[in-house]
């Protein structure tokens, strides 16, 4: 029962690590799946094959070399040099995905609440400021709430979507895009999100005891994530091309339901959003202390004020320009994975 227990604790917080702003709003799955049509549902397939195979072996092995942040599990897979370098410019990418986040939150206040920008990005620093003081455990219990509701939202949802005119659209909408892009897009999806997962993922599988626990948590955890893309590409298919036109697609969506659901959906996307930014700070901040002699609390504090700088740009600028970008360089990482040994 304690094993069952900790194996659903490991997969809901595997998938709230995935499901961040651009999950949870939209803006992912239409950039990187849905506007490749028909298409979309086998790529999304192959994510959820490779987010099972990869996350499960993320964790796997970070328990067996008792690795204490990401910088340890890229020196175990590239050497203590290359490692080195490439946990550098992870910590960028994490620092950038973080201002994501946080101008995520911004605009989930703007567009739904029809409060400030700077309101939602006050109150994500401020909460996330004070779950971080409690580590991993903090993040590991918000994910176990904060998911099952999302998946049943996700239910709630696809049920909704089967009665409309278009629902099958995801099996009939074509695109214009070149074969390459549209197979591309799955892996380089893909990889971005392992490579940002790994933040939470190494230290979840290092301080797991049971080989079994980690396992299945990742298998279950993988087949989730698959599962919600799908069922948000679905709907989203079902409401193209209009759909393009929304900061946070699937919380327009959700108001199909009704306003209450359509508020609580709202407020679970800033839930996951909020979840995602602690548990990247808290990667962040694990490899950070490995280096500089500050208290975490002021090595949180510096790194949520440079992430409020950058969220000053916008949510779909950052999203659109740094998520592809970011997926090229995780490919070297992901490749270099698949070819590890466990």
């Amino acid at each position: 029962m304690k094993n069952g227990i900790r194996v659903l604790q490991i997969a809901f917080t595997y998938i709230g690590t995935i499901v961040g702003a651009g999950f949870a709003t939209g803006q992912e799955i239409l950039q990187f799946f849905t506007q490749y049509g028909k298409w979309a549902t086998l790529t999304i397939l192959l994510s959820t094959a490779l987010f099972i195979w990869l996350g499960t072996k993320i964790m796997i092995i970070s328990r067996r070399i008792s690795a204490r942040s990401y910088e340890d599990f890229n020196k175990h897979l590239f050497g203590d040099r290359a490692g080195g370098v490439i946990s550098i410019v992870m910590m960028f990418v994490l620092v950038c995905v973080n201002s994501v986040m946080l101008a995520g939150a911004g605009s989930v206040f703007v567009e739904h609440l029809n409060l400030h920008y700077q309101t939602g990005l006050i109150i994500t620093l401020v909460g996330s400021y004070i779950l971080l003081t409690r580590g991993m455990n903090a993040i590991v219990q918000m994910n176990s709430i904060v998911v099952p509701l999302m998946l049943t939202l996700s239910l709630a949802i696809i049920f909704n979507t089967i009665r409309l005119p278009g629902a099958d659209s995801f099996l009939r909408i074509t695109t214009d895009h070149h074969f390459t892009a549209v197979w591309t897009s799955p892996l380089l999806y893909t990889a971005f999100n392992l490579v940002m997962a790994q933040a939470v993922l190494v230290p979840l599988g290092s301080k797991t005891e049971s080989h079994r626990v980690v396992k299945w948590g990742g298998i279950l955890g993988g087949v989730g994530v698959g599962f919600m893309l799908l069922a948000a590409h679905v709907a989203m298919s079902a409401h193209m091309p209009g759909i393009r036109q929304y900061e946070i697609p699937m919380g327009s969506i959700a108001s199909n339901l009704g306003t209450a659901i359509q508020l609580i959906y709202v407020m679970l996307i800033f839930l996951e959003i909020f979840s995602t930014f602690v548990a990247d700070i808290y990667g962040v901040t694990l490899q950070l202390q490995q280096h500089i002699p500050l208290p975490p609390k002021l090595l949180i504090a510096c790194v949520m004020f440079i992430c409020f700088l950058l969220s000053q740009i916008g949510f779909s600028s950052l999203l659109s320009v740094l998520y592809p970008i970011f997926g090229a360089l995780s490919l070297i990482l992901v490749l270099k994975l698949m070819f590890k040994s466990k």
